[in-house]
């Protein structure tokens, strides 16, 4: 596809990725969003990125200020959404339904037909920056959009360990270098550093967690009264359900927390064996093979047997 001739008879245009983004939607929206910018510099275009607020360790990257996190005044001729279907897009859903024009580009398996008017979809890619990369003409490349990229790549491949890492994906990154991007800060920064905060919510969680069918599965949680009382916010949570990844000896690591009174955000990771993607698919949720995750009304005891029972059908 070639973007910027889909775009060349649209005057408004926003970009949008999913609610609570992560690396991947932070970098691959920052990033789409630059590039269209310097892409149509000069002309009459208003290019909006439209984005719930990114969690703090990406406040020190320029960038970031690109983000409007409002979602209000304008209505799009056209909006691309990036790593996300519509229903997870939040405030921004009714505006993309509304475009004249849509193109969803995402790598989600359960996202695998698109939802746009225009579909750039691969599952195969290693994330959605993967994809954004594919579709800019490098002539527009600059240090502040390959950081972005680089840092979306980074966030959906675990620092290039995952399996969806290819030779394609590590010749982009290899491309990314050559603009000159500071790799260690952004892996240290927005990757590996944890806030104390985070740190003791982690060791909380860990501390509290329960295995199961004989240490295969791990569940960790938390209730709202402890997030209440020890003031833990929902970016607290950063790195919580891959370390609870890495146990030795474990399969699936499950972990939940509530969004409401009724509603709990469960996170599911796996190594080798299991297919969370079609596990959070029976619940309405989706994701990758090996990290997905669902939203479900119920009790954190009600969902761990329930996910249990699912995955007692699995040869672990």
């Amino acid at each position: 596809m070639d973007i910027i001739r889909e775009l060349s008879n649209s005057k408004k245009i926003a970009v949008s990725g999913h609610i609570s983004p992560d690396g991947d939607s932070i970098g691959s929206c920052i990033a789409m969003t630059l590039f269209l910018r310097k892409a149509f510099e000069g002309t009459d275009k208003d290019i909006r990125l439209f984005l719930e607020e990114a969690p703090d360790c990406f406040k020190g990257i320029k960038g970031v200020e690109t983000i409007d996190s409002t979602f209000d005044g304008m209505q799009p001729d056209a909006y691309i959404l990036i790593d996300t279907e519509p229903d997870r897009m939040g405030a921004g859903e009714k505006l993309y339904k509304k475009a004249a024009l849509t193109i969803n580009i995402d790598h989600h398996i359960t996202n695998s037909e698109g939802s746009g008017d225009i579909n750039v979809i691969d599952p195969k890619a290693s994330s959605a920056a993967e994809l954004v990369y594919g579709l800019m003409d490098e002539k527009y490349l600059d240090e502040t959009i390959a950081s972005w990229i680089y840092l979306g790549i980074v966030h959906d491949t675990g620092v290039f360990k995952y399996p969806s890492t290819s030779p394609k994906t590590m010749q982009i990154v290899a491309r990314l270098m050559e603009e000159g991007i500071n790799c260690q800060y952004l892996i240290d920064t927005t990757y590996y550093e944890k806030t104390y905060m985070q740190n003791i919510t982690c060791a909380r969680i860990v501390l509290n967690s329960k295995l199961y069918m004989d240490g295969k599965v791990i569940v960790g949680s938390i209730t709202q009264k402890e997030m209440t009382e020890h003031g833990i916010k929902k970016n607290d949570f950063e790195g919580v359900i891959n370390q609870l990844r890495i146990t030795t000896g474990v399969e699936v690591a499950v972990f939940m927390y509530p969004m409401n009174d009724v509603t709990m955000k469960v996170s599911l990771r796996s190594k080798e064996k299991v297919d969370v993607a079609l596990l959070a698919g029976e619940f309405g949720g989706g994701g990758h093979i090996r990290a997905a995750g669902f939203y479900h009304k119920g009790s954190e005891e009600d969902i761990t047997k329930a996910l249990l029972e699912l995955l007692e059908k699995e040869d672990l």
